[in-house]
C-alpha cells in the first residue's frame, strides 16, 4: 500500500510540473504579463515618421508660444536644451505626455488626441538629440510611463 501512495504522489507532482510548464510556455499567458522593463529616451522609442507628423503639429499648435526653435519665452517653457532636460530629468515620457494632455494648448487644454501628443513629443525628443528607432512611440499611458527621460546617455549595459 505504501508503494501505491508514493506512485500517486509522484504522478500528481509530475502532472503539476507539466501543467506549470505548459502554462509558462503558452504565448497568451506571456502576453498578459505586464512588461516591467523600463526604457530610456536613448533607446529609440519613436520613429522618424512620427517626427515628421509631430513637426507639422508643433508648427500649427505649439510654435506660436514655444517658438520655432522650441526655446520658449517669458510665458512658455522651453522644450529643448538644458533647461528642458533638467526640468524633466528622471521623469517619464508619460508624465510629460500627461502635462501636455491636461494643459495644452493653453487656450483649449485637453483637445489634443493622445496620438497628436506622442507625435509632438517625438519631435521634441528628436530636437533634443534623442535617437529615433524602428517602433512608434505608443500613445498608451501605461507604456509612456515606462520610458524615462535622461539627459545623459546611460553607459552601455554589459553582460
Amino acid at each position: 500500500m505504501f508503494a501505491g501512495q508514493m506512485k500517486i504522489k509522484v504522478k500528481v507532482t509530475v502532472v503539476v510540473i507539466i501543467g506549470f510548464v505548459i502554462v509558462m510556455l503558452n504565448p497568451s499567458f506571456s502576453a498578459q504579463q505586464p512588461d516591467n522593463t523600463s526604457r530610456s529616451v536613448w533607446d529609440g522609442v519613436y520613429t522618424k515618421e512620427q517626427v515628421k507628423r509631430g513637426e507639422k503639429l508643433y508648427a500649427q499648435l505649439c510654435s506660436s508660444c514655444h517658438g520655432q526653435e522650441l526655446a520658449g519665452n517669458d510665458e512658455a517653457a522651453p522644450l529643448s536644451g538644458p533647461a528642458f532636460q533638467a526640468s524633466w530629468e528622471g521623469l517619464s515620457v508619460g508624465e510629460l505626455s500627461n502635462r501636455v494632455r491636461v494643459s495644452m494648448p493653453p487656450n483649449d487644454p485637453g483637445t489634443l488626441s493622445r496620438q497628436q501628443i506622442v507625435d509632438i513629443l517625438s519631435y521634441v525628443l528628436s530636437v533634443n538629440g534623442f535617437p529615433s528607432g524602428k517602433t512608434e512611440l505608443d500613445s498608451k499611458p501605461e507604456v509612456l510611463k515606462q520610458v524615462r527621460i535622461e539627459a545623459i546617455k546611460p553607459k552601455e549595459k554589459s553582460g
